[in-house]
């Protein structure tokens, strides 16, 4: 029975990736990751469903390949009904903070997350500067997040394609901390209009995740992998990792991006580092597909 991956975490300042061993209820592990060092693994099998809340899936469903919530209905939705972010708990007692975070020049969101949680939620999404803007009540949490978002014109979510796309041209760290304060202010003008009385203003403070998501330079990527296959190979030389991709550098083929959230589901093998890729990507820069190969 092998190892399944349960996707990417970021506990602190270092991603590591999670591990559950088929049939052994509570059999799990991690494995921490460091920039610089060589990775290579083999998909093996079927993938399979991810369970829901930390629960393994009661029938092992099989999972497509190229999706990546790793569910199967049943656990999808099961997962969703107990979800802060779908709006389905209006009763948690915990405090959140609402948080402004920057992803790239005009690529900005506003959120919550869990208190407790520190900014794990921020890497995460690949959040490469943010600042808090309050803490309360998940309600007056929820409500300023959504006064913010009208307010100033963001939206909820960002896709991960284009949060790819811009972090091969990112600004200085002052540029972008810059940018985040014109932000902050924009929300901390919005006095009278609307935040909850429940809600503790934070003060400004721009958090920069540039070095702990290893950019240290321009991350030009060429191409991404759109999912795995039995027997398919990823291989290469951990360069950076931010949110669920981790940035490989495979020889001639250059920068490849692996979203872990394809990789979740699949029981994996050691491969050697310098492998190369052998699974489906496509070609970042023209948005076809490498080679027509696949």
């Amino acid at each position: 029975m092998g190892w399944r991956c349960t996707g990417l975490r970021w506990p602190d300042d270092r991603p590591e990736l999670g591990w559950r061993k088929d049939g052994v209820p509570g059999a799990r592990r991690a494995s921490r990751l460091v920039y610089g060092q060589e990775i290579g693994f083999r998909a093996v099998g079927e993938r399979r469903c991810a369970g829901a809340r930390g629960n393994v899936c009661p029938v092992d469903a099989v999972v497509p390949a190229r999706g990546t919530g790793a569910r199967c209905p049943e656990c999808a939705r099961l997962d969703r009904a107990h979800s802060v972010a779908a709006d389905t708990i209006a009763d948690d007692p915990r405090t959140y903070r609402v948080y402004l975070a920057w992803f790239g020049p005009g690529m900005v969101k506003v959120g919550i997350t869990a208190e407790e949680r520190g900014a794990a939620r921020l890497r995460e999404q690949g959040a490469v500067v943010f600042s808090w803007l309050g803490r309360g009540p998940l309600m007056a949490a929820r409500r300023t997040e959504e006064l913010l978002r009208a307010a100033l014109g963001v939206p909820d979510r960002i896709p991960y394609a284009r949060k790819r796309v811009v972090r091969a041209a990112l600004p200085g760290v002052g540029e972008r901390t810059g940018e985040v304060a014109e932000w902050y202010g924009r929300a901390a003008a919005l006095e009278g209009g609307g935040w909850p009385e429940s809600l503790e203003r934070l003060p400004f403070e721009a958090v920069d995740h540039g070095a702990v998501f290893g950019f240290g330079g321009a991350v030009e990527v060429a191409r991404a992998v759109t999912g795995l296959v039995d027997g398919g190979v990823v291989a290469g030389r951990l360069v950076a990792a931010a949110g669920p991709d981790l940035h490989l550098e495979s020889g001639a083929g250059g920068v490849v991006v692996l979203d872990t959230r394809l990789v979740t589901g699949w029981e994996l093998r050691a491969a050697d580092a310098g492998a190369g890729v052998s699974v489906p990507v496509v070609d970042i820069g023209g948005g076809g597909v490498q080679g027509g190969l696949f």
